[in-house]
C-alpha cells in the first residue's frame, strides 16, 4: 500500500468505469449491465476506503 501512484491510478480507473457506466446504460444488454454496475460498485467502494486511508496516514 506505499505505491500512491498505483493507488491513484486504481482511483482514477474506477471513477471513469463508473461515469461511463451511467453515460452509457441505454446501449447496454441488460445481463451485462447488471455484472459492471456490481463491478464498479466494488471498485468505487474500494476506492473510497483506499482514499480514507490515505488521509489518515498523512495524518500521522
Amino acid at each position: 500500500m506505499t505505491d500512491s501512484g498505483s493507488i491513484l491510478t486504481f482511483i482514477i480507473v474506477s471513477f471513469c468505469l463508473a461515469i461511463i457506466l451511467i453515460m452509457k446504460k441505454d446501449s447496454l444488454p441488460a445481463q451485462m449491465k447488471r455484472y459492471l454496475a456490481l463491478l464498479a460498485i466494488v471498485m468505487v467502494s474500494i476506492s473510497f476506503v483506499l482514499i480514507l486511508l490515505s488521509f489518515f496516514r498523512a495524518g500521522t
